[in-house]
């Protein structure tokens, strides 16, 4: 598998990862970067180079345990962070470069035509020059109060009310 800095590659790795997901989720196998660093490599995959990954990975992760090589990924179009920063690690490493050197706008370009539905990767940075859009989650206050339907009395109408009464 030959690697790249460049928009193409992103996109072919996007697309590998959801592969090897679903190909590992058909073989009953933990979804996790040993495996997928296993089956995309092959023998190249040692655990020197799996170290170096997921040592990689962990500096950019904002997390305060370390990443190892068995935990288990979420899905890649749900949770696009982590394997962003696994991607970013995966060329890192295999091109011998530094981590700032990988092409963030590239990458982030080839999640959104690989996922385009998904959960866009930037959803926490702050909008630029935007008006602030109105808050849709929140509802108005209603304008009307229901009212109570009446309902019988437990006496009323009883199955175990007499009837002799």
């Amino acid at each position: 598998m030959e690697i790249t800095n460049t928009q193409e590659c992103f996109e072919r790795l996007w697309r590998k990862l959801e592969r090897t997901r679903c190909l590992l989720g058909g073989q009953y196998k933990r979804f996790c970067i040993r495996r997928v660093l296993k089956s995309w490599f092959g023998q190249e995959a040692t655990d020197d180079f799996i170290w170096e990954v997921c040592r990689t990975m962990t500096l950019l992760i904002d997390e305060d345990e370390p990443v190892c090589g068995w935990d288990e990924l979420p899905l890649p179009s749900l949770y696009p962070r982590r394997h962003r920063e696994l991607l970013r690690s995966i060329v890192a490493v295999k091109l011998a470069i530094g981590v700032r050197k990988v092409d963030l706008k590239a990458l982030d370009a080839a999640y959104s035509i690989v996922f385009p539905n998904s959960t866009p990767i930037n959803v926490n940075k702050k909008r630029k020059n935007h008006p602030q859009e109105p808050n849709l989650t929140t509802h108005p206050p209603r304008t009307q109060h229901l009212k109570p339907t009446p309902y019988p009395s437990p006496r009323e109408g009883s199955l175990y009310s007499s009837s002799a009464e």
